[in-house]
C-alpha cells in the first residue's frame, strides 16, 4: 500500500510541475501575441496621405470670442474652414471638418460639453488619420486692442509640427503684408495640439479685439485670403 500511495504522490506532483511548465509556457507567449497585434493596429492606423482634417473651432454654446461689432469668433471660424476646405480639395486632397454647422461636438445633456467637445475633435482626428490637421481660430488680447495679425501655434515638442506653423506663418506674413510679420509660436497646454496624434497645428487667422481686424476678417475678399494663404503654407510643407 505505502508503494502505491508513493506512486500516486509522485504522479500528483509530476502532474503539478507539468502544469507550471504549462502556465509558464503561455505566459511567455502572451506578450509576443499582443506584440503582433499592436503591430496589424499600428500598420492599419497608417497615415492617409492625402486627407487633412480642418478643425473649426468652437461652436453651439461656446461662441468663443466675440468682436466689439458682434462678430462671432465660432461663426468665422467656419467660414474659414469651408474656404480652406475647397482649395485643399481643387489640389486633390481629401479635406475633413471636424463641424459642418453652427453646432458643437457634444451632447445636450452632457455634464461638461467644452471637455466632451474637445475631446471628440480628438478623437475624431484620430479616426481619420490625416496627414496633417488645421484648427482654425480667432484671437483674442482684450488689454491692447492695437495688437493684431495671425499667428500659428504648434506642439512645441513637435518638430513637424513646428515645420508646418512655420510654413503657414511664414504665408500668412507675406500674402497678406502683414505690418508685424508675427513667428510661429510653441505651446505644450492647448489641448488639441497635445492631444492630436497627427502634425497639428492652430492658426490664429487675426485679433476680433482690434476693431480695424475685426473689420478685416469679416470681408469676403480677406477671407479668400487668408484662406489662400494658410493652403499655400501647407503645400509647402507637404512638397518640402
Amino acid at each position: 500500500m505505502e508503494n502505491n500511495d508513493r506512486k500516486k504522490q509522485k504522479a500528483v506532483k509530476l502532474f503539478q510541475y507539468f502544469m507550471i511548465l504549462v502556465l509558464l509556457a503561455a505566459a511567455m507567449l502572451l506578450p509576443a501575441y499582443g506584440a503582433e497585434h499592436r503591430a496589424e493596429k499600428t500598420q492599419g492606423d497608417a497615415v492617409n496621405a492625402s486627407r487633412i482634417v480642418i478643425d473649426p473651432g468652437h461652436g453651439g454654446f461656446d461662441s468663443g470670442m466675440v468682436g466689439a461689432s458682434g462678430a462671432s469668433e465660432k461663426e468665422l471660424n467656419l467660414v474659414y474652414a469651408k474656404k480652406l476646405a475647397v482649395l485643399l480639395e481643387a489640389q486633390g486632397y481629401e479635406a475633413v471638418l471636424t463641424r459642418e454647422t453652427e453646432e458643437g461636438l457634444y451632447d445636450a445633456d452632457a455634464s461638461n460639453k467644452k471637455a466632451q467637445d474637445m475631446e471628440r475633435r480628438v478623437a475624431r482626428i484620430a479616426e481619420e488619420n490625416p496627414v496633417l490637421t488645421v484648427s482654425i481660430h480667432q484671437n483674442s488680447y482684450p488689454d491692447d486692442s492695437s495688437v493684431k495679425g495671425p499667428q500659428v501655434f504648434y506642439y512645441e515638442q513637435s518638430a513637424e509640427g513646428e515645420k508646418l506653423a512655420a510654413a503657414i506663418q511664414e504665408c500668412l506674413n507675406t500674402e497678406l503684408a502683414v505690418e508685424r510679420p508675427r513667428v510661429q509660436k510653441g505651446n505644450t497646454t492647448y489641448y488639441i495640439l497635445k492631444r492630436s496624434v497627427s502634425t497639428t497645428v492652430i492658426v490664429e487667422c487675426g485679433f476680433l479685439t482690434n476693431p480695424e481686424e475685426e473689420a478685416l476678417l469679416q470681408e469676403e475678399a480677406y477671407q479668400d485670403q487668408v484662406a489662400q494663404a494658410i493652403c499655400d503654407g501647407i503645400l509647402e510643407y507637404l512638397e518640402g
